[in-house]
């Protein structure tokens, strides 16, 4: 029985030990302490336990801001985390903008984190400017051959127009838009080629990192080569759907025109259709003629020698063609 009490008695003593260091992290406390931050161990740390907020995630950042000589209540941090974001970073983040001296609060860093942006490397990004590399951006000038060139875009972070600012595809898709109008409104590739920081300073002109969350510093030309003759190709390609057209309306006057020998020689043939049809008439019409009266025997004679005379005639001019065919 006496057994059986102990082990129920260290089993219970263990369970209020467990509680007892859940709800106070004394271990927290004591680093909290000697590290000058005040921490009230019911009102504080137990009441982020019952509110469901894991100390260690507060009192870690609240500690290393106080160290970095920075006053943040424990209110604003708890709230931050309760709102969804990611306080570690957002104190990081602010000590990182006081030792460079940047003008940043920790309502305004919290806004950029609850924004959905990297807070930390925002304020990375504004102490040591980045390059963004533009992809190969291809452009027509006016004498019609193409130059192609790639830039390096230097920007740094713009922190007041983080939140709501456009982002680096902004960036780039703007350079890209000026490249091309600047490229565009050359008069020769010549002058690109030989003026390539033209492309730069008329780019830097248009104010390309306006409303984004980037401030450009600065735009150099990585390298520009020329490309195809690409109005010399849309001169082949005009002629070559010109010629086409022609050939199309030849091939359509060729079949009207078969067409119309077609028919031509249709007609031709039915009018010889008729010719003999008249022909095989005639011996019928002169036996009728005889047998009336209206046809003499001369008359048929002379008929006959007109005939004759006329196919006499032919044979001749048939056989002059022939020599003259020859002689050619």
């Amino acid at each position: 029985m006496e057994v059986l009490f102990l082990v129920l008695a260290l089993f219970g003593i263990i369970i209020f030990l467990s509680l007892f260091t859940y709800f106070i992290p004394v271990g927290l406390w004591i680093s909290a302490y000697f590290a000058g931050v005040r921490v009230a161990i019911f009102k504080d740390l137990v009441g982020m336990r019952l509110r469901k907020v894991p100390p260690r995630q507060i009192v870690g950042p609240k500690i290393s801001a106080a160290k970095a000589g920075l006053d943040v209540g424990l209110e604003s941090m708890e709230a931050h985390f309760l709102a969804g974001g990611n306080v570690n970073a957002v104190i990081l983040a602010l000590i990182s903008a006081d030792k460079a001296n940047i003008d940043l609060s920790f309502e305004r860093a919290a806004s950029i984190d609850l924004a959905g942006r990297d807070v930390l490397d925002a304020v990375k990004v504004s102490v040591n400017p980045k390059v963004i590399n533009t992809p190969l951006i291809a452009a027509i000038a006016k004498d019609g051959i193409q130059v192609k060139a790639t830039c390096r875009v230097t920007v740094r972070a713009n922190i007041d127009r983080l939140v709501g600012g456009a982002g680096e595809e902004t960036i780039i898709a703007r350079v890209g838009e000026g490249i091309v109008t600047t490229i565009g409104s050359a008069s020769t590739h010549k002058e690109v080629l030989e003026n390539p920081d033209l492309i730069s300073r008329r780019v830097l002109e248009k104010g390309l990192d306006s409303e984004t969350a980037f401030e450009i510093l600065s735009i150099d030309i990585a390298d520009v080569d020329v490309g195809e003759n690409i109005g010399a190709k849309l001169q082949t390609d005009q002629a070559d759907a010109d010629l086409k057209i022609a050939q199309a309306k030849a091939e359509e006057r060729r079949a009207m025109a078969q067409a119309r020998e077609q028919e031509m020689t249709a007609q031709v043939v039915e009018m010889e259709s008729r010719v003999k049809e008249a022909e095989a008439e005639v011996p019928r019409a002169m036996a009728e003629a005889f047998r009336e009266g209206n046809l003499g025997i001369m008359d048929y004679y002379r008929m006959r020698n007109i005939q004759a005379d006329t196919d006499m005639r032919d044979s001749i001019s048939e056989s002059g063609e022939d020599r003259n065919n020859r002689d050619n």
